[in-house]
């Protein structure tokens, strides 16, 4: 780094620089970052928004197939309302634009701020709430979980359907029926440090690790020796394959996502155990995602997503997409 200060910027500066032909800005603001290129007249606009350190989330799923636009905040802050709201009235095609975003306090009354503006300026707005953290409220509580790395899916299933000119209300209703059938829990073996406060965010032994903890450092549900990866992921899958429950018969997306400093090699080995237990269950896998989605700067740590599918879910995880940081040719 150079000045902690400008981190944000310079990396923002950077990845402009890097993907001129599919990014750009709102009028020169480097918080407020949209694709280069606008869609057809009457598509529905799909914003987001968060905190930077998850790259690639937010802002890294703005291209074909996925979102149109992205307000960025600080490392772990929210974005503003403005910046926000110049997101909306930049990718609004005549037909709205669908708000897609983490279930965390700042973000959410942001995220209403900017709806109610953009409201007067006679932009239609709906908002879906994403929240899938098995670890971070009981079952019976979803409304409370955090929204972490299965926000993916929700940004490449709502893409593609606004992708084939559906409505805005169509659009809403598939991002709500793809959060409502996604199930995430994550492990984290060290902490990560925010660059302005340069110093760990938490503290955990060398050799201890814990289940659940979320991608800020919010508690897990247990903390305890390092594991081997088997016994890691069979702990994570029960969890999760309890919650919804995921039952023989179904058909399920995989996602095993990398918290910034764990190799890939490590992330196979975990989605080569995930997939035993996923057989001995019953449960088909129609693809897996290996890499990393949703990161908390250089913490060591992964996460499992499990996403159910029928018919309509699987056609649309389906269909090509293409950004900076993530591209699928047609399944």
């Amino acid at each position: 780094m150079n000045d902690p200060v400008h981190f944000v910027d310079e990396m923002l500066q950077g990845i402009l620089i890097a993907h001129p032909d599919q990014l750009t800005t709102v009028d020169g603001n480097l918080r407020c970052i949209v694709k280069t290129n606008k869609e057809k007249k009457n598509k529905v606009g799909i914003a987001t928004g968060g905190g930077s350190g998850h790259l690639p989330l937010f802002l890294g799923y703005v291209g074909d197939g996925l979102l149109d636009g992205c307000a960025v905040g600080g490392v772990f802050q929210s974005p503003s309302s403005d910046q926000m709201l110049e997101v909306t009235k930049s990718i609004d095609q005549g037909a709205g634009v669908l708000y897609i975003y983490g279930n965390y306090g700042g973000d959410i009354m942001n995220f209403d701020m900017a709806a109610e503006m953009a409201d007067m300026e006679g932009i239609k707005v709906a908002q879906v709430i994403a929240g899938e953290d098995v670890a971070s409220a009981p079952k019976g509580e979803e409304g409370k979980r955090r929204g972490v790395a299965g926000i993916f899916y929700a940004f490449k299933i709502a893409g593609a359907l606004a992708g084939e000119m559906a409505s805005l209300e169509e659009v809403k209703r598939i991002a709500e029926k793809t959060c409502a059938n996604i199930r995430t829990m994550g492990v984290a073996l060290t902490a990560c440090i925010v660059p302005e406060a340069g110093r760990a965010s938490f503290t955990i032994g060398d050799n201890e690790m814990e289940i659940g903890m979320g991608i800020h450092g919010e508690p897990g549900i247990r903390r305890g020796a390092l594991q081997k990866a088997d016994d890691i992921v069979q702990q994570m899958a029960d969890k999760i394959l309890a919650d919804l429950p995921y039952e023989k018969g179904d058909e399920v997306s995989v996602l095993l996502n990398g918290l910034g400093a764990t190799p890939k090699e490590e992330l196979y080995i975990m989605a080569r155990k995930l997939h035993e237990i996923l057989k001995a269950k019953g449960i088909s896998v129609f693809n897996t995602y290996v890499g990393e989605f949703a990161t908390s700067m250089e913490m060591a740590g992964a996460s499992i997503s499990l996403l159910k599918l029928d018919g309509e879910l699987k056609r649309l995880l389906s269909k090509p997409a293409n950004s900076p940081f993530f591209t699928q040719v047609q399944l």
